[in-house]
């Protein structure tokens, strides 16, 4: 599949991957299409397709394409119209002594030292807890398209959360986060988001985009936290409508 790219831009190759199992839903296949972000238009590409649904993992942005299953639903956030809610305010005060920064996207050990505790305290039995420093710096180094890492220092300068994001002409595309996960009453992870949303709005920038929810999915199913909540369809980003159920399982 190719798509036909304005004249100052070379021609986009897309590919489609084999069948994998789904990492999300047992029992389930999946499918990608993807293609690679390669020379001076990286930037200007990957936000073209993520307001399209795709995401991006090293240098390679993809989106699922799955026979018989639209489960992964695209999400962003209108961070003008977005208003934390009571346990975000609580996050947010049990949170007062860090500092938020952006850093280049050069990996350094000290991110990855926080990365594999992080891994091995919540994903132990995963790939990623496998990845070695130079795994990391890929990670973090490769297929840059306006990016950056968001860092979560204390007031004693120790990183405790950091995430991997992505500089779009119209928001930030949150890629992936990990955090200290010794304090709960934190909840960093939480915690980044908000960040990151208020970041959105000191810039002015209208759109946090969160990646995939997956109903019957618990490791997507806390996004539906972040309201208001906006999902790609075919008739293109609407407001995800949500029920009561779906609410109680992503938690107030």
């Amino acid at each position: 599949m190719s798509v036909i790219p304005p004249l100052h831009r070379p021609l986009q190759q897309f590919f489609r991957s084999g069948p994998l199992p789904c990492p999300y839903l047992p029992g389930r296949v999946e499918r990608k299409l993807f293609t690679r972000l390669v020379g001076g238009h990286a930037t200007e590409v990957n936000a073209e397709l993520s307001r399209a649904g795709f995401r991006r993992s090293h240098d390679i942005v993809y989106r699922p394409v799955c026979t018989g299953c639209n489960a992964c639903v695209p999400v962003r956030i209108p961070t003008d119209r977005f208003q934390p809610n009571r346990s975000m305010r609580r996050i947010e005060r049990a949170n007062t002594d860090l500092t938020f920064a952006l850093a280049p996207p050069v990996a350094t050990m000290e991110q990855f030292q926080l990365f594999a505790a992080y891994q091995d305290s919540r994903h132990n039995d995963s790939d990623m807890n496998r990845m070695t420093p130079g795994d990391f710096a890929a990670m973090v180094e490769e297929g840059q398209a306006g990016t950056l890492v968001l860092e979560a220092r204390d007031s004693h300068g120790r990183l405790c959360g950091a995430m991997l994001v992505d500089r779009l002409d119209d928001g930030y595309s949150a890629v992936y986060s990990f955090y200290d996960t010794v304090e709960p009453r934190r909840s960093l992870g939480t915690q980044l988001i908000l960040a990151l949303i208020s970041l959105c709005q000191q810039q002015g920038l209208p759109y946090l985009y969160l990646g995939y929810w997956i109903e019957g999915s618990r490791k997507m199913e806390y996004k539906a936290r972040f309201q208001p909540l906006e999902a790609l369809g075919s008739d293109g980003w609407m407001p995800l409508i949500l029920s009561e159920e779906m609410m109680r399982k992503a938690g107030d």
